[in-house]
């Protein structure tokens, strides 16, 4: 177990545990952590919370500002702070992390909690058909950390391809051999055979595992694999298509954000102030020069203004980075003019926005052997005080899903190695906990719940097929020219011209299908849920028009909103920033995130983003210590 969190942020703490009562013995669980913490303290994390400069002591100018401290930002930080005499200042608008979060099981309660930006799709007839008000949750972190406290902690990286398709979009110095130095830096991977090999790295800030607990039936899920004809091997390696035990960011049993990564081995680095609490509503650019020289933002109700020496840097993440550039300035002409906006620098920001959307509720009720094969109950005493002591037992399972895999349908090529769509094995589902905390998060109404998912007795699992490369493409636009006013979110699925999006996640929903059917999977004798969407009734059972009636109802995202700052060459007139995520027409300004992705990566995004703060932070470094001849 790691260290305890620093009190002053348990508001969200309280907040999320409040939420949580549906499990009688979280409050246990917290006294525990608590107690079992103050005694291991200096032993399990040496490196102690990150405090937060208080406003008294900020500096009205430092070498670099960069505006959130998430999963991009936190690396940027730690890199650039390394050379002694660069002051750099992280403005994060949420606190720090707490006791719940740091608890890998509980990632689902995370959302609509004091951590979350809780934001909400635009209603659309394509797609979050059953949620409520039409609307898909768009949880994104709001807290140092960022996204990585949030998450499911799933460790993937991509296909290779995705990135020397990268390249070969005029994206210099961004193909797979030259990204892949980035991710071996960040990773300390704990796995002893995968560590071996040319793919990961050792001794890394980022420590990357699988769970110390797994339930028996991950293991069938990886058998079920085999008799598709899928490998049982490490999709993060040589080949991508396959199967396997899910790895994760995950420290002794706990959450390893990047805030515990890279930030709290170095918060007492004197030349670097991290404020926390503070609301970034501009970049100050010069007009005339068109140069970025600062920033303004506000903490405990007080404008502050503060100048950069070199540069801001935006890591804010792809919908806050695109709202910030935008009302700054930066931005398309007429949504500028639209907001009354003065425009600085007409550029296709909010644009290219892509995420990876995945079928819910496919669940599956297990007949026989059911409650031996998921073999978790997170309310029993004995996990609870094992967690607490010992960081083990099911509490360290990844957001419930327990294992991974790359499949190909019938419109992917399978000798090329490019699956199209990705599984997340889970055994906790929507039905879980008779609707308590699921339902809520999720947005599904309780007529729709109680339809579909109360009646279930049995012990259930689910897959979510998730389509790994979309051609519809969302946009991100301002509700108002208020920097309080949660932006437009668009994501548009399933709006391509061929609507080969939605027949591959058809086909995806099919193949979890097969997999059910599997020798393994049949051990258990799973059925598809006989409780059908009120939508859906009068559809075929299992023909291709109810699988896509269902994909329409129950449209998940996975958290992957990628693209709004597209990177590309001079030429691409979609382009917001270069290859060396420089902001097109303005000086001083990059931004460093998942926003500048021109394609969104085949998997989970997390780790690229990662990868993306490594690989921009040494940008900075280049051209910087290049012009002033310094050495490091």
């Amino acid at each position: 177990m790691s260290a305890p969190f620093c009190r002053p942020d348990n508001i969200a703490c309280t907040e999320v545990a409040a939420a949580m009562r549906s499990s009688r013995f979280i409050p246990v669980l917290l006294a525990a952590i608590h107690f079992f913490n103050f005694h291991k303290y200096d032993v399990r994390d040496p490196e102690g919370c990150v405090p937060g400069i208080d406003e008294s002591k900020l500096l009205p100018e430092y070498d670099f500002i960069i505006v959130g401290g998430g999963s991009a930002g936190s690396v940027v930080a730690n890199r650039l702070s390394e050379i002694a005499n660069w002051k750099t200042l992280v403005l994060e608008a949420g606190g720090r992390e707490t006791e719940v979060s740091d608890i890998p099981i509980l990632a689902g309660y995370l959302q609509k909690s004091e951590l979350d930006w809780e934001y909400y799709t635009e209603p659309n007839e394509n797609y979050c058909l059953a949620f409520e008000g039409g609307r898909c949750l768009w949880p994104r972190g709001k807290v140092l950390g960022g996204s990585s406290v949030l998450n499911y902690m799933l460790y993937l990286r991509g296909n290779k391809r995705d990135y020397d398709t990268w390249k070969s979009l005029g994206n210099k110095g961004w193909g797979y051999e030259d990204v892949l130095y980035y991710f071996k830096k960040s990773e300390d991977n704990q796995n002893p055979v995968y560590s071996q090999t040319p793919y990961h790295g050792t001794g890394g800030y980022l420590t990357v595992s699988e769970a110390p607990f797994h339930t028996p039936l991950a293991e069938y899920f990886v058998q079920a694999g085999k008799e598709l004809g899928y490998e049982n091997r490490d999709i993060n390696g040589a080949k991508q298509a396959g199967f396997m035990i899910a790895q994760g960011t995950v420290r002794n049993g706990s959450r390893c954000s990047t805030a515990k990564a890279f930030l709290r081995p170095i918060k007492n680095r004197p030349n670097l102030h991290i404020s926390l609490n503070s609301f970034v509503t501009k970049v100050l650019i010069d007009p005339r020069t068109k140069t970025a020289f600062g920033v303004e933002f506000v903490k405990n109700n007080k404008i502050y203004r503060v100048r950069a020496r070199k540069e801001v840097i935006l890591s804010a993440g792809s919908i806050n980075s695109a709202q910030l550039l935008m009302l700054s300035g930066i931005g398309p002409t007429e949504e500028l003019t639209k907001h009354r906006i003065p425009v600085i620098q007409n550029l296709k920001v909010g644009y290219n926005l892509q995420d990876h959307p995945a079928a819910g509720g496919l669940n599956y009720l297990m007949y026989k052997d059911g409650q031996k094969a998921v073999n978790v109950n997170i309310d029993a005493l004995s996990t609870l005080v094992d967690y607490a002591a010992d960081g083990t037992g099911p509490m360290t399972i990844l957001g419930g899903v327990e294992g991974l895999a790359f499949v190909n349908t019938k419109y992917a090529n399978a000798s090329d190695d490019f699956p199209d769509i990705e599984f997340h094995f889970q055994t906790r589902t929507t039905s879980t906990d008779g609707g308590k905390r699921f339902r809520s998060i999720q947005g599904i109404p309780e007529d729709f719940f109680n339809a579909v998912f109360a009646p279930v007795n049995e012990p259930s699992w689910s897959i979510m097929p998730m389509l790994l490369r979309p051609y519809s493409r969302g946009r991100i636009q301002l509700k108002s020219a208020d920097p309080y006013d949660p932006p437009l979110i668009y994501p548009f699925y399933f709006t391509d011209e061929n609507d080969m999006d939605i027949k591959t996640l058809v086909e995806g929903a099919k193949l979890v299908y097969a997999l059910s059917k599997t020798k393994a999977m049949q051990n258990f004798e799973s059925r598809f849920n006989p409780n059908i969407f009120p939508a859906c009734k009068n559809i075929p059972l299992y023909s291709d028009a109810f699988w896509e009636c269902m994909i329409r109802q129950l449209t998940v995202t996975v958290y992957h909103p990628v693209g709004t700052a597209k990177m590309g060459p001079y030429w691409d007139p979609n382009a917001v920033v270069d290859d060396e995520l420089r902001v097109y027409g303005v000086k001083g300004l990059r931004v460093i995130d998942g926003s500048i992705m021109p394609l969104i990566v085949s998997g989970n995004t997390n780790a690229p983003i990662i990868m993306i703060g490594e690989k921009g932070g040494d940008m900075i470094k280049e051209h910087w210590l290049k012009e002033k001849k310094y050495r490091y």
